[in-house]
Order: C-alpha cells, then sequence, then structure tokens
C-alpha cells in the first residue's frame, strides 16, 4: 500500500478572495495607505465660521475739504479692506458747483488765498473766476481734482471782488453766477455757494502815510494862522485904551 498521505485541514476560503500570499501583502499596504476620517468637532465649525464672517465695511478716510486729497477710489484699492466712498453723481453729466470756504486776504501783500470743498461728483480740474467792478472775469490757472485752495494775487487796496471756483469734467463745467448772485456772503460770512464777496482792506502803510499827511497838513495851518495873526498885530499895533471920562479939561 502506498504511504499515507498527510493532510493539513484548513478554513476553507470562498473562491473571490485571492489566495496568493503576495496579493494579501498588496492589499493590506493599501488598506493602510487609505486616510482614516476624523470625527468632526463642534469647536473646528465654529472657528470656521468665525474665519470666513467678513468684516464690516467702514467710511474711507476722505475729506471733501482737504487740500491735496487722495482720490477716494484710490483709498479703496490701497486698504486691506474694501472700504466706503462718498455717492458721486453720474461722469457723463457736469459737475455740481464747489462750496466757497474761507478766503484770508492779506492787504499788505495784495494776496487772498482762496478755499473750497469739492462737489459729490466726478471733477477732473478747477479753476477760479475774479470779478473787478462790473467787467468781465478773469480766469485763473486750472488745477488738478486733488486741490482744495489756491492764491489771488494782485490785488488792489481797498478794491471790491467777486470770486468765484468752477469743477470740470469731461461732461463740461459747474455753473458759476457771478456777480449776479443773489445772497453772497463776504469772506467771513457763511456761504454754500461757489461764489462770494472778496473786500481787500487799504493797506496799513497807506493809512499811516495819510495819518501823517492830515496831520502834517492841520499844523502847517495852524502855523500859518499864527503867523497871520502876528503880522497884523505888528502892522497895526495893538489898540490901546483910552482914558477914563472923569478927567475934565482944565482951562
Amino acid at each position: 500500500l502506498p504511504p499515507a498521505l498527510a493532510f493539513t485541514l484548513s478554513p476553507s476560503l470562498p473562491d473571490s478572495m485571492p489566495r496568493s500570499p503576495c496579493l494579501l501583502w498588496l492589499l493590506a499596504v493599501t488598506f493602510s495607505l487609505v486616510p482614516r476620517t476624523q470625527p468632526l468637532v463642534a469647536g473646528d465649525l465654529e472657528g470656521d465660521e468665525q474665519d470666513e464672517t467678513p468684516l464690516p465695511a467702514v467710511p474711507c478716510d476722505y475729506d471733501h475739504c482737504r487740500h491735496l486729497q487722495v482720490p477716494c477710489q484710490e483709498l479703496q484699492r490701497a486698504g486691506p479692506t474694501a472700504c466706503l466712498c462718498p455717492g458721486l453723481s453720474s461722469a457723463l453729466q457736469p459737475p455740481h458747483p464747489p462750496r466757497l470756504g474761507e478766503v484770508r486776504v492779506e492787504a499788505e501783500t495784495g494776496l487772498a488765498e482762496v478755499h473750497w470743498c469739492a462737489p459729490s461728483s466726478p471733477v477732473h480740474q478747477y479753476w477760479l473766476l475774479l470779478w473787478e467792478g462790473g467787467g468781465a472775469p478773469q480766469k485763473g490757472p486750472s488745477f488738478n481734482s486733488t486741490v482744495r485752495r489756491a492764491e489771488l494775487k494782485g490785488l488792489k487796496p481797498g478794491g471790491a471782488y467777486v470770486v468765484c471756483v468752477v469743477a470740470a469734467n469731461d461732461a463740461g463745467q459747474s455753473r458759476a453766477p457771478g456777480p449776479g448772485a443773489e445772497g453772497l456772503d463776504g469772506a467771513d460770512g457763511p456761504n454754500l455757494g461757489p461764489c462770494g464777496r472778496l473786500t481787500v482792506p487799504p493797506r496799513p502803510l497807506t493809512l499811516l502815510h495819510a495819518a501823517v499827511g492830515v496831520g502834517s497838513a492841520l499844523a502847517l495851518l495852524s502855523c500859518s494862522a499864527l503867523v497871520w495873526h502876528f503880522c497884523l498885530r505888528q502892522r497895526w499895533g495893538c489898540p490901546r485904551r483910552g482914558r477914563g471920562l472923569g478927567g475934565g479939561l482944565s482951562d
């Protein structure tokens, strides 16, 4: 009889499972590389929601009356977050009139410093108009949209003027009523429009010279009156008093 064959009992495997050791090793490596899912924590969800919450928008640091003011659109691009700009009218329309601000006059130099505030409109440039009396206006040089202050030179002492500030863009220029406008205020009074009255006081030296001239004329007139009085007195002599009536005539 042939020798008995020894058999080793092993659990039966289904036909679909691989039986090669190499395949089993590959499956084990594959399953080990699969990332394990981690449970979500409520704290993580709250942190994500806080990170995604947008910051509240704030107004831009823009002032209509500030000299050399950077345009608001550039402030929006320069900041870490977009700020809010004031509303503007359409660029297809002429700008609204600017508002004339403080006007400081220097009588000694015949100079006036004019301030104004930008309108709520797109502006490319500004200029000043100056009226003296009822003549035609004198137009000053143009300034870019950041300028809010300019000087007027060559003003006459004691002169009265009307000054207007004009804004312009590609669609046209703002309205400047000039001397015919109603309710024009002086340089020191409140003004909500583009124009105002400007009066240059006399120079202090001129007043001093006038005072000296008047004083000299009065002194000369007084001296002349005294000289004339003494001359008449020396020429005609002083009137003598007559003797008393009590003295009678003797024989």
